[in-house]
């Protein structure tokens, strides 16, 4: 946990183009003989509302500006990480970080290109300026880049166990800044705001636990696809087959139809997960596939509808929910994934971000935090169970995951990447249940990402052919060679006979694996 930990708080330094002190985080950890879930993400303030002035007339909340700014959770989701299952004091997990903020690191190729993007869209935010443009540019590939007021904040982090930022001086700061500008976060809201301790959700697929965050998370939209391509004899169709592509492609659009519909606050909303993953209900979403042929964006399903008494079959028609029809497709998210694990037995998937690059454009003077765009994820449909509401936290697109069998540990994973992330999940686990590939071939191989209706992005590194047959069963295709919209994995494979790890690290991103 101390070097999870260590690693989430360098790469806000290191890679802010993804991540910082103002975002959120999530975890699933396996502390040896147990697994445990963290959902450190943050509720909208307070003072805001569907009925804001500033929202009227709107289809989405703005990308930018304090509209979409919500309580960031990162530095919790580390002080209560640290505080569990740590060995090391904060103030001394943090101090690497620390260093790289004050006297500089190289920046990366990758995400040198990132911060360019971010400069031409933020480039009219002053105190962003300051902070993430201090030559009026980007930062170049190999340039070192110091943030001394990060590392500040960053120290007052450690030296307060995380405090700082919610009941302390950076509390007052942001508060202050809020008022300041428009903003609608308050001291308040930051006082009140606690990381989570939440019961992971998980499905069995073909022997194996797959385990997942719950709601507000997008991580059941992996197991709902995993328990619909259950019931079909997926291994003889062969790896990125098109057979195998094309019924991947359908599970998830009725998985992304039902998590639109449903997955919210369910501090708030009453999110039936459990109907969701119930197998009559699964086998009710499967039926809807023809193996031919490629569907339209299908309508949510009624899961509440199947009622399974013992020894019985539910036998319930589809019912539709048009109320609660998609909120609208969450954007792509910039975001930092890593997993860790130890000779003592304990596994963490970890995952944390500011949403949409540097987040909303909005930083707060004087500290390197540089505030999340997380309220894109609400819906403004007053009916609908994702509605902005005061106080409630978004749907959300991070989900870091994790393998188990018979009670056994064997992969902390995750693949970044908005709603690329569970199409990741699924994709990454029929290459390894289904086609027996290591960490790094599952991993490696091409990917698909559904996007809206039929249309269907691949990489241009999958078989013509099977581009080509995809095509000719009704999915709209469109080839691309941009690396980022496919994901970012990563994974630590943990043989349960002899304990030997193996990894796995994305070759589309800035990664590696490391052992010591």
């Amino acid at each position: 946990m101390d070097a999870a930990i260590a690693t989430a708080a360098a790469l806000t330094v290191v890679e802010p183009t993804s991540n910082g002190l103002g975002g959120d985080a999530f975890a699933l950890v396996w502390d040896g003989s147990k697994l445990h879930g963290l959902n450190a993400s943050g509720r909208a303030p307070m003072g805001l509302d569907v009925q804001e002035p500033a929202l009227r007339g709107l289809d989405r909340i703005p990308a930018t500006g304090w509209l979409p700014v919500t309580v960031p959770g990162v530095v919790s989701g580390w002080a209560e990480l640290a505080t569990r299952f740590g060995t090391m004091p904060l103030r001394d997990v943090l101090a690497p970080a620390i260093e790289y903020a004050e006297m500089g690191h190289p920046v990366p190729p990758v995400i040198a290109g990132y911060w360019r993007v971010a400069e031409k869209r933020f480039g009219e935010f002053e105190e962003f300026r300051q902070a993430f443009l201090p030559q009026g540019r980007a930062p170049l590939p190999g340039e070192v880049f110091r943030l001394p007021e990060q590392g500040e904040t960053l120290r007052l982090i450690g030296e307060s166990n995380g405090e700082a930022f919610y009941r302390g001086e950076l509390a007052e700061k942001i508060a202050r800044h809020s008022g300041a500008t428009g903003g609608y976060i308050t001291y308040q809201d930051l006082d009140c705001h606690r990381a989570e301790w939440v019961e992971p959700i998980s499905l069995k697929y073909r022997g194996f636990d797959i385990w997942e965050i719950p709601p507000n998370g997008q991580g059941i939209v992996a197991l709902i696809a995993l328990g619909i391509l259950e019931g079909f004899d997926i291994a003889p169709l062969g790896h990125v087959s098109k057979d195998e592509l094309h019924l991947v492609i359908e599970g998830l659009k009725l998985a992304f139809s039902d998590a639109y519909a449903f997955v919210a606050d369910p501090l708030v909303s009453d999110v039936p997960t459990e109907a969701l993953l119930n197998k009559d209900y699964l086998a009710i979403r499967r039926s809807l596939i023809d193996p031919t042929k490629a569907m339209d964006w299908p309508e949510p399903g009624d899961p509440e509808s199947i009622v399974v008494a013992e020894g019985s079959t539910a036998v319930d028609s589809l019912t539709r929910r048009k109320r609660n029809k998609t909120c609208g497709r969450p954007s792509n998210s910039d975001t930092v994934y890593l997993c860790a694990a130890d000779a003592d037995g304990m596994m963490v998937s970890f995952i944390q971000s500011n949403y949409m690059g540097f987040g909303s454009g909005i930083v707060i003077p004087g500290t390197g935090i540089a505030m999340q765009n997380r309220g894109c994820g609400f819906s403004l449909k007053p009916e609908h169970p994702n509605c902005l509401a005061p106080g409630k936290r978004p749907y959300h697109t991070i989900i870091p995951g994790f393998i188990t069998k018979d009670n056994t540990p064997l992969a902390a994973f995750g693949v970044m990447g908005g709603d690329m992330q569970p199409q990741g999940h699924v994709q990454v686990i029929l290459g390894l249940i289904d086609h027996a590939l290591n960490p790094q071939s599952a991993i490696d191989a091409p990917r698909v990402r559904v996007l809206k209706e039929r249309r269907v992005a691949v990489e241009s590194a999958l078989d013509p052919t099977v581009i080509s047959d995809l095509s000719g069963m009704g999915h709209l295709i469109e080839v691309t060679d941009e690396p980022a919209g496919f994901g970012g994995g990563q994974m630590i494979w943990r043989d349960p006979e002899t304990c030997v790890f193996i990894s796995g690290s994305e070759p589309r991103k800035d990664g590696m694996a490391a052992a010591w």
